[in-house]
């Protein structure tokens, strides 16, 4: 069953999913008009095509993410330095899932950056991350909301299903803001996080 995608701050932008492939974008009225058998997805805020993250090996391979149930012991913010470099020694798996949950969760769709780490690796791929080129300058200090940050083009039709929304009203204010905004995050057609 086709989705429909839609949110209120871009209503010119709706995008139809079919699978895992962009079947239409254009005017919300319309494509729900021409489209009255798809799902429905109505978000606030602003649908833009993703994020690049270009900081994949620092966040993933150099970064614990600690489990929830870890949180007396290391807290519930990422730990990086020697005490990561420890805790990575026998759990990077484990954690660069939960830093690709984390990058879901802030719109990253692309990541960019060597991996070299078979568990960072294997998150990137289940996650259906795409892997794109690092820029030759990087924006800042490694980050899930780096600044500035990195929207990827727009989506096509035809194009894998890949996008994100953010809670804002605009770009500017997405770029004032940050990623941290993002309301669900869509790659190959699936709905990979949604705020609740």
């Amino acid at each position: 069953m086709p989705t429909l995608h839609a949110a209120d701050g871009s209503p010119e932008t709706a995008v139809l999913v079919d699978g895992a492939r962009i079947a239409a974008i254009g005017p919300y009225e319309e494509l729900a008009a021409e489209h009255q058998d798809a799902r429905l997805r109505r978000w606030p805020g602003i649908l833009l095509p993703g994020l690049l993250n270009p900081y994949a090996p620092e966040l993933l391979e150099r970064t614990y993410h600690p489990d929830p149930r870890e949180a007396d012991e290391y807290g519930t913010e990422p730990v990086t330095g020697e005490r990561a470099r420890e805790l990575l020694a026998t759990r990077l798996g484990a954690s660069a899932r939960r830093g690709v949950q984390r990058m879901l969760a802030h719109g990253t769709v692309a990541v960019a950056g060597e991996l070299r780490a078979r568990g960072a690796l294997d998150a990137v791929r289940r996650a259906g991350l795409a892997v794109g080129r690092r820029p030759d300058v990087l924006p800042g200090p490694p980050s899930l909301s780096p600044a500035p940050l990195i929207l990827l083009p727009r989506p096509a039709v035809g194009a894998p299903a890949r996008f994100a929304v953010f809670d804002v009203p605009d770009t500017a204010t997405l770029v004032r803001r940050g990623a941290s905004t993002c309301v669900a995050t869509v790659i190959d057609g699936r709905l990979v996080y949604r705020a609740r």
